[in-house]
């Protein structure tokens, strides 16, 4: 029934003067007991009643005459009547009667009360069902009390409460959970409405509101929450969101309506219904509303807590409290003092709860949880922009974004302040719960309402610091923290302070995570680490330069973790590389066009976008991967490549004897079959962590004896499978695994295959390789020729399809006198040669093609495109490569000359010709060697310059350069050529004294004009590094002196940075690969002065790999070196008896103990040391006595390292011996009893050597725990007392001491060198000048400085410091104090121990995986610059005992114009006796350290290839 609306008002000026209308209703509507009005009739009355009710005006209407029918409508007999019309009727009049009779209702209490309950609990709850027959009636029922207020005396009744609650509760829960009727119709707007504003005008006029209706609308809120109740955060993420509505409930609304429309009372309300929840509970559990100390006691819940029954009752007022503040925000400020002063409750569970709870409200997360963690997908392509709009979430839903209408840090500043201080929480619990808001708080901008820059900044930083935790509950939460920011808000928000390669950021600091000590942090970090650069390599292959800052360096901190040695680690790696950088499901198949996705049976099957190749999409993501490694990340990554053939044949292997074992019922000699299988089973789990596991997996595999998948593997392991093929083996595989009936197998053989399959390396992605090789597509032409070497030299079977294109393009580009071939033809060149090394008879040998080597011999340029083009030629080995090489050397020699065009080419050809074809060259040797020799070796050229560098980059060598490296590696070929033992013995003599005077005299050889300082450091490293090739050979080695020996070990220390680095690693890799003698070991512990703190960690790390490998081996090579480092160490220039110089000597020991001694192995080097006691000195029989000096050091140092460790002695029983030639036997017994007796150690030394063990910790401050390499335990904390020696000799400063007894090399003084004839004339002085200049030049110093405040130490009474050029000419010098000292300052790398160390000790000798650590040596590496530094003075820098305690090592060169030594009187008084005069000094000279370049293509340049 349409309501009639009031008619306008007259105007003013009308006369109002009208008589009041009255009633003209006049039938009855009750009737007496027995006689009722029959049901129709009585409709028919109501209505008419209800028609002129309608049309009445409340100024107009004569009240008195509505008294007679409003008695009637109360009446119980309509009021109760049966029939459902009746009462809606006469409830629509009776609202009628409210209006009109306003305010004042003709209604006794009681009759009130019945009316109420009629509208509350009949005609209201039946607008729920549209489709009543009288709903018109219900809604003008509805629209009345609303409009007119009527509802309102509903306070005046007496079941008040009871009506309030019903209607509340009914409207509620009839417009949410009962909104749809039989019919399904949903419940109008327009009545929805009304009832909300029926709501708020009880709750706005009445004055109270019942705790039990405020928990009614308090519970509306709670409707968006998840079934079941609140769940974690990391459900909220999966599948638990799916249950939830995607819009907000009706009855979530309305409560929000009544909220918002009242927030003064509500909040009073509200704070109340709080209080009684909140209050109560924290009040059990103490100083709720008091400070704490966060570092008070321990995590104690105390004795009176808080019941479980308070606690679930506190979760859900918190719960509510979330969405309160997404909804309704103003009715909280008398809450939230209550939930901040839980935070600094005593009870943990209440501050948990309290900082859950705030930082979801910051963060606008409401009751139905977080939103969906966004999902990073590795496969999918196009990859991600940074630009793009993000992808809806299949979860996403409006009860999980996060919303907060008010900036909580300005509404409630100071609990945000209070929140933000439960970062640093005592409990684990707490400081995990504030790492997770403070992710959900940056990443949803506080609920989209915005943060400032400095708060975001204390959440970012807080994640960094919280990255690092000590507790691995919490590093944990801020990995998955991370994970809830999508990829434009990690780059745009985290990446603002730094990318994965600034130190400090929160990146890098995640990348550190790779190596976390605990299994769950490490994997969720490299996993996201891994997704984020794969998401991002689009922007990274486009050039962004934002992304490029913040994740191109997350491929090298994954792989670096390959360094760690650490099993467990390696199969992580393994998984992260395959599922996450790269994984085997990228790119994804082609979409058809006009099909939809989800349906997989259309018959038609348009064309597919023809640009779309999955291989060459796939191999662009692996040549960008690798372009993105850096140089140690790189040597894993191919280190991984490398070991994958090996892989796959013991792979094929374990499945061909599975095929024989026959499920346990193997046929012919079962026992064999069984024994061959185990053994297979055995040597495959030692390369995985739970060896139980493994064995137990594959023999379940075994017996299994599945054939197909027997097949499958093999397909997956063969070089002849394109991509395709082995992807899908691989996925067929893995299903019929997983329904096999012992499932959990796959995860050993999922292992298996990741390292055995051509995943990476695949003969679909060579042409891909090969074709951006030539035209540096993206940027990748270095990268894809890099993989291009690797296959060729670890894969060669790959290129059997592509060798015949490649020797047809070498052929096409070959070169001529008048054009140069492309760049790219060196790569082809260098992978033919490795691929003709194994496969020499699948090379074309056409005229053709030969021509073509003929022209890269004699014109190509580099030059080691010759060498290469001659290792193809000469690849057969037969007549028609000798008649090729033949025809090579006599065009070379037609115009053999240094000024004839392409010279240096021909040289190169010349070189290998001498190698490989010694018998062509032997015609012709004698005018090669002449030439090499008077008119390209001991002559120069190029005009020698104080303003030379000392090294320059293979790109800006000059030719002349070139050329002398290229002749001396000619004459090193010759005689390695050369195939009579004896003659080449003979004709080594020559080559040994060419090479010992490069080394000598520091590169020079011309006598007559010096030679530019980078031209000699490139001649002496090659010295040293032919020294170190001809020593491969047995027959080398033997005549290979110890005086030889002890120079080369020198130049380990030499002044050039990248001298030392290149020989130390062609040096490590020759005794990786066993080709040098045990006794090579020694020349590495010269490297403890090394001024490059990244390049010495990589030595040491090294150095413990190898220890451990001898170990595993029950090999005793590295503690016999310690007899072969003592007599080093006794003839290096730098010896003296002084306390300084002896400490020096003292580190060098300490580092060959801190990376070899253990305390299994401790008594066998201490017997060494012994040992060495009871011989003379087999090279200088006359300075034996600096052997017993250095041999009673070096028992010091392991008495102190043993007391240090707290090792428990245990003498070694067995019998040790001393290489032969360094030590002869003492004459007699009393020479030996003598020396035996005797100390040798100077007084004041003992103290220093207590000190120097006390620094070693300090050196070590960033190595923690987690980042410790496996067998490097940490080291104790407790002080262990240092023992003094019990007795020293009565005269030790005289006996030991005496000036008669000076080492020459110490004493004698060294004019400075005006000419270059000085040199020559005194060869001895200026080797061990520069020598020492090694690690004391102007320029160097090898000082370990551990604090800033190490240099108000060395500086303490020093007036000034002079310095001196290799002239002896004194220089100006600007620099206060030691670059390197900064440097050194910086914590050291997270990847500390990883160099070197990456197969170290899982390899055995007879291994079939035994080269990956050769090919780890082997590859090219590109290492940063090292800092140049100032050497000062040894004896300057020991101005006070502070001083010498800070400083790790003291200089030589400068000299010290004024300084106060304090030290014992009897050191001084020796000191002063031998004290050199201040010329002698000056005459040290002090070279610089050139700044280390880039070795990318320098180890190409003078990396012989073998061919023996």
């Amino acid at each position: 029934m349409a309501r009639r609306r009031d008619e306008v008002p007259e105007e003013e000026d009308q006369e109002m003067e009208e008589e009041l209308v009255s009633l003209q209703f006049d039938e009855p509507l009750s009737w007496r007991a027995g006689k009722p009005i029959a049901t129709g009739e009585l409709l028919r009355r109501l209505e008419k009643l209800s028609k002129e009710l309608v049309d009445m005006d409340q100024e107009t209407v004569d009240k008195e005459s509505l008294t007679h029918v409003a008695k009637e409508l109360a009446s119980p007999n309509l009021l109760n009547h049966r029939e459902a019309g009746v009462k809606a009727f006469a409830a629509a009049c009776l609202v009628d009667i409210l209006k009109l009779c306003a305010p004042e209702a003709p209604f006794t209490p009681k009759q009130l009360k019945e009316i109420f309950t009629l509208f509350v609990k009949t005609i209201l709850p039946a607008l729920l069902d549209p489709s009543n027959a009288y709903n018109t009636q219900h809604k003008y029922v509805l629209t009345s009390l609303d409009e007119v207020k009527s509802i309102l005396l509903i306070n005046d009744v007496g079941n008040a409460e009871e009506l309030s609650l019903y209607l509340f509760s009914s409207f509620f829960d009839g417009i949410s959970g009962s909104s749809k009727a039989a019919s399904g119709e949903q419940v109008a707007k327009d009545v929805a409405i009304h009832m909300a504003d029926i709501l708020v005008t009880l709750v706005e006029e009445s004055p109270s509101l019942s705790p039990a209706v405020l928990d009614v609308i308090m519970a509306q809120f709670l409707r968006v929450a998840p079934p079941g109740g609140h769940k974690e955060k990391a459900d909220a993420g999966g599948k638990q969101t799916t249950l939830l509505p995607q819009e907000e409930p009706e009855a979530y609304v309305m409560a929000k309506t009544v909220c918002n429309s009242c927030p003064e009372k509500m909040s009073r309300y509200v704070g109340q219904y709080f209080s009684e929840v909140i209050m109560d509970v924290s009040g059990n559990s103490g100083h709720a509303n008091g400070h704490r100390d966060d570092d008070g006691s321990d995590d104690d819940d105390g004795a009176t807590g808080p019941s479980e029954g308070d606690f679930k009752e506190l979760r859900k007022a918190h719960q509510l409290l979330r969405e309160l503040w997404r909804a309704a925000p103003t009715v909280l400020p008398n809450v939230i003092p209550q939930v901040d002063a839980e935070l600094s409750a005593d009870n943990i569970q209440l501050r948990l709860l309290a900082t859950e709870t705030l930082g979801d409200m910051i963060s606008g997360i409401g009751a139905a949880g977080p939103p969906p963690s966004p999902e990073l997908d590795p496969a999918a392509y196009p990859p991600l922009k940074l630009n793009d709009e993000l992808p809806d979430h299949s979860q996403t839903s409006i009860l999980t974004t996060p919303i907060s209408p008010l900036s909580f840090t300005q509404t409630h500043s100071q609990a945000f302040h209070n929140f933000v201080g439960r970062k640093n929480d005592k409990s684990p619990l707490i400081r995990a719960a504030w790492t997770t808001a403070a992710g959900y708080i940056v990443s949803t901008s506080a609920g989209s309402i915005g943060l400032s820059r400095e708060d975001e900044l204390v959440f970012v930083n807080g994640l960094r610091d919280k990255l690092n935790d000590n507790d691995e509950k919490v590093r944990l939460a801020a990995v998955k923290a991370i994970e809830t920011f999508s990829f434009r808000d990690i780059v745009t928000k985290l990446a603002v302070i730094g990318g994965v390669n600034k130190e400090g950021s929160v990146l890098f600091t995640l990348a550190d995570r790779c190596r976390d000590k605990r299994p769950s942090v490490r994997v969720e970090a490299m996993a996201l680490l891994g997704k984020l650069w794969a998401v991002g390599s689009g922007e990274l292959a486009s050039g962004q330069e934002s992304v490029i800052s913040a994740l191109s360096g997350i491929p090298s901190r994954i792989y670096n973790t390959f360094y760690a040695n650490d099993l467990e680690l390696n199969m992580l790696l393994e998984r992260v590389e395959f599922e996450c950088l790269v994984p085997l499901s990228f790119p994804p198949p082609p979409k058809v066009k006009g099909s939809k996705p989800s349906n997989g049976n259309s018959q038609s099957q348009p064309a597919v976008d023809a640009g779309y190749d999955q291989d060459k999409i796939r191999a662009e993501r692996i040549l960008l991967l690798v372009k993105d490694l850096d140089s140690t990340a790189r040597k894993a990554f191919h280190a991984l490549q490398a070991r994958q053939p090996q892989f796959s044949k013991v792979l094929e292997n374990f499945v061909r004897q599975c095929d024989a074992f026959n499920g346990g019922h193997p046929e012919g000699n079962a026992d064999a079959i069984k024994q061959n299988l185990n053994m297979t089973i055995e040597y495959l789990s030692q390369f995985f962590p739970d060896l139980v596991k493994v064995e137990a997996d594959l023999h379940n595999f075994a017996n299994w004896h599945d054939r197909r998948c027997y097949q499958l593997i093999r397909f997956a392991v063969s070089p002849e499978s394109d991509f395709k093929t082995m992807h899908r083996a691989v996925k067929e595989l893995v299903k019929r695994i997983q329904s096999s009936p012992k499932p959990h197998m796959l995860d050993t053989l999922l292992s298996l295959l990741y390292r055995s399959a051509y995943i990476m390396l695949n003969k679909s992605h060579l042409s891909t390789y090969m074709d951006c090789s030539k035209s540096d597509r993206g940027g990748l032409g270095a990268s894809a020729q890099e993989i291009t070497t690797e296959i060729s030299q670890h894969n060669p079977d790959l290129f059997k399809t592509h060798v015949g294109q490649l020797c047809k393009d070498l052929a096409d580009s070959a070169p001529t006198a008048d054009k140069t071939n492309e760049a790219a033809m060196v790569e082809t060149l260098k992978a033919c040669s490795s691929y003709s090394k194994k496969y020499p008879n699948e090379l074309p040998d056409d005229r053709k093609f030969i021509q073509a080597l003929m022209s890269y011999s004699l014109h190509g340029e580099p030059a080691k495109a010759a060498k290469y083009a001659v290792n193809v030629m000469m690849a057969r080995k037969d007549d028609k490569s000798m008649v090729s090489a033949t025809d090579l050397l006599q065009r070379i020699m037609k115009n053999w000359g240094y000024d004839s065009p392409h010279f240096l080419t021909k040289l190169a050809a010349v070189s290998q010709l001498e190698l490989l074809a010694p018998k062509v060259t032997a015609d012709t040797n004698d005018q090669i060697i002449d030439t090499v020799l008077e008119d390209v070796l001991l002559k120069v050229r190029t005009e020698a310059k104080d303003s030379d560098p000392e090294w320059v980059a293979d790109s800006e060598l000059d030719e002349e350069c070139q050329v002398k490296c290229w002749s001396l590696k000619l004459v090193v070929n010759r005689l390695r050529g050369t195939r009579d033992l004896e003659e080449a013995k003979e004709l080594a003599k020559p080559v040994f004294k060419l090479l010992r005077s490069l080394l000598k005299q520091s590169g020079e050889l011309c006598k007559t004009q010096d030679t530019p300082k980078h031209h000699k450091a490139r001649l002496r490293l090659l010295a040293g590094q032919l020294f170190l090739k001809l020593c491969t050979s047995k027959h080398f080695e033997e005549i290979f002196s110890h005086a030889d020996f002890n120079q080369l070990a020198f130049l380990t220390q030499d002044p050039s940075a990248m001298v030392r680095r290149l020989f130390v690693e062609k040096l490590q890799k020759y005794l990786v690969q066993n080709k040098l003698r045990p006794r090579f070991y020694t020349m590495i512990f010269l490297t403890a002065f090394e001024p490059d703190a990244a390049f010495k960690n990589q030595i040491e790390t090294w150095i413990r790999s190898r220890a451990r490998f001898f170990r595993d081996a029950k090999q005793n090579v590295m503690e016999s070196t310690m007899g072969r480092l003592i007599s080093l160490l006794a003839h290096h220039p730098d010896y003296g008896t002084e306390v300084d110089d002896l400490i020096d000597h003292a580190r060098y020991l300490l580092y060959y103990v801190s990376n070899v001694a253990t305390e299994t192995n401790f008594g066998m080097i201490f017997k060494y040391a012994e040992r060495v006691k009871q011989t003379r000195d087999g090279i200088t029989p006359a300075q034996s006595e600096r052997l017993y000096v250095i041999c009673d050091l070096a028992q010091s140092v392991l008495k102190k390292w043993q007391d240090k460790k707290n090792w428990s002695f245990q003498a070694y029983a067995g019998k040790v011996g001393l290489p032969m030639g360094l030590y002869t036997a003492l004459p007699n017994h009393n020479v030996a009893q003598e020396i035996a007796n005797k100390q040798f150690l100077p007084e004041g030394l003992d103290e220093l050597l207590d000190d120097l063990m006390k620094s070693v910790d300090k050196k070590k401050k960033r190595k923690t725990a987690d980042e410790r390499a496996e067998g490097q335990p940490a080291q104790k904390r407790t002080k262990t007392t240092m023992p003094r020696a019990a007795a020293k000799a009565k005269a030790t400063s005289k006996a030991v001491k005496p000036p008669s007894k000076r080492p020459a090399v110490r004493s004698k003084k060294t004019p400075s060198r005006s000419k270059r004839g000085a040199t020559s004339s005194s060869p001895a002085v200026d080797s061990a000048d520069r020598r020492r200049s090694g690690r004391s030049k102007k320029n160097s110093t090898y000082i370990e400085r551990d604090s800033s405040e190490d240099d108000e130490d060395m500086l303490e009474g020093v007036a000034a410091w002079d310095y001196y050029d290799h002239r002896g000419n004194r220089m100006q010098d600007d620099q206060d104090s030691s670059e390197l000292s900064d440097v050194e300052d910086e914590p050291a790398p997270a990847d500390e121990e990883d160099q070197g160390e990456a197969v170290g000790g899982e390899q055995e000798e007879d291994s079939e995986l035994s080269n990956v650590e050769e090919d780890e040596e082997e590859a090219p590496s590109s290492p940063p610059p090292p800092p140049k530094t100032n050497g000062r003075s040894r004896r300057a820098a020991a101005a006070s005992p502070a001083s010498s305690k800070a400083k790790s090592q003291a200089s030589r060169p400068a000299v010290k114009a004024s300084a106060t030594k304090r030290k014992s009187p009897a050191a001084s008084k020796a000191k002063a006796k031998a004290k050199p005069a201040p010329k002698a000094r000056a005459a040290r000279a002090a070279n610089t350290r050139s700044t280390r370049s880039r070795r990318a293509a320098t180890q190409d340049q003078y990396e012989e290839e073998e061919s023996e």
